[in-house]
């Protein structure tokens, strides 16, 4: 038995199998316990995010594990050739392994972070910005994990990396449209002057609603239910009416006419009454009616209220050409068509 044992110590590849052995029997029977408890402990939670992150991670942990423990055995031989080649192959999966872990989580809890945030803070979540920042990261995580496993195969990074910023150059140079795109997006997510709902009418007379705002274009639904795609240069330098902003609510002007000799008063207190009867009437805001003009044929007025958004405002102004004209029908009011008087001299 003694001399079995010495055989084992001596014998480094056999040592380096049975402990290889031994850590994966360890391991399963870890993997075994530590899944039914997080199973229990994720069916007693709310969210769903830890039950994704045990679906997606739970093979990537046992392979990461696996490789963990072949490292280990590995470190106890002493590596020449090929067995040195087979080391750097291990370390490199176990590093694509940490950045697959990492970049999963990365996928699912940072949007749902990100959201949990704009609920506290009562602020609206910028869907851009959110997937500007996460593709970020994921991009700086694959960057760092490709330079880590450079410096274990011994290249140099530095030199590699003055190359690749020659070659930058050139390549900016050749992609400088497509690059001008994407940082006006960057500058239009960050600024945050564009937002998906927002409607914009644009320098050439154009308008609709932001369906997408992405990192090279910025997606427009106008009113025919056309979509309108415009690079984000192109809107960066551009004039822009954005109707939602600072906040979403939009006035509505409704110009009207009566017959001369009809009671002024009368009729303003008439057109109030029927405009606070709108749907979308915003009241924190005051309506008011202006007598603007003595016309050749009618009294000229217009009426000015808010309603709660952009999207309404066709429906509030027909709402409230129809209220009016049904109000001053019946009040009396005549409504003239225009006319005018010819006297000939004789």
């Amino acid at each position: 038995m003694l001399e079995f044992i010495g055989t084992i110590t001596e014998n480094v590849y056999l040592g380096a199998l049975i402990s290889f052995g031994i850590y994966l029997v360890v391991i399963g029977i870890l993997a075994f316990v530590l899944k039914k408890i997080f199973l229990k402990i994720t069916l007693k939670t709310k969210t769903d995010l830890d039950d994704l992150l045990v679906q997606k991670l739970n093979k990537p942990i046992l392979v990461l594990l696996f490789l963990t423990g072949l490292r280990f055995s590995l470190e106890r031989i002493s590596i020449e050739g090929s067995l040195d080649t087979l080391f750097g192959i291990v370390s490199s999966f176990i590093v694509i392994g940490v950045i697959y872990f990492l970049y999963v989580i990365f996928d699912l809890s940072f949007s749902r972070a990100w959201i949990r945030l704009a609920k506290k803070t009562k602020r609206k979540p910028n869907d851009a910005l959110i997937q500007l920042t996460n593709i970020s990261l994921k991009i700086v995580l694959v960057i760092l994990g490709l330079i880590y496993i450079l410096n274990l195969w011994g290249v140099e990074v530095a030199p590699l990396l003055a190359g690749v910023g020659i070659g930058g150059i050139a390549i900016a140079f050749a992609l400088q449209n497509s690059l001008g795109n994407i940082f006006g997006g960057i500058s239009i997510i960050l600024d945050k002057s564009i937002r998906v709902g927002d409607f914009l009418t644009l320098e050439n007379g154009t308008s609709g609603k932001v369906t997408q705002v992405g990192l090279r274009s910025t997606k427009i639904l106008t009113r025919d239910n056309e979509s309108l795609i415009v690079p984000n240069s192109k809107l960066s330098e551009s004039i822009i009416h954005n109707v939602a902003m600072p906040e979403p609510k939009s006035r509505v002007i409704v110009p009207f006419s009566v017959a001369y000799g009809s009671d002024i008063e009368q009729v303003k207190k008439i057109v109030m009454n029927e405009i606070k009867k709108i749907e979308w009437f915003v009241g924190d805001l005051a309506p008011f009616v202006r007598f603007i003009e003595m016309g050749d044929s009618s009294l000229k007025f217009k009426t000015y209220f808010f309603v709660s958004s952009f999207d309404v405002k066709l429906d509030a102004t027909d709402e409230a050409n129809t209220r009016i004209y049904n109000a001053l029908n019946k009040a009396g009011i005549e409504i003239p068509f225009p006319q005018m008087d010819v006297r000939l001299k004789k």
